[in-house]
């Protein structure tokens, strides 16, 4: 059943030329909900002239 993502991941592999790490979502450091806070405030102070 995971074939195709097996395949998309061997296809990049061999595009980059080197093979990327598999790591599970549950393996990933969970995002801080500062992290975010602090996303959110840089993106608000970083509108582009156009956006405003």
């Amino acid at each position: 059943m995971n074939r195709p993502a097996e395949d998309a991941r061997d296809l990049v592999n061999r595009v980059m030329r080197k093979a990327f790490p598999e790591v599970s979502d549950t393996e990933r450091d969970p995002e801080a909900p500062d992290d975010r806070d602090a996303h959110d405030r840089w993106l608000r102070d970083n509108i582009p002239p156009h956006h405003e």
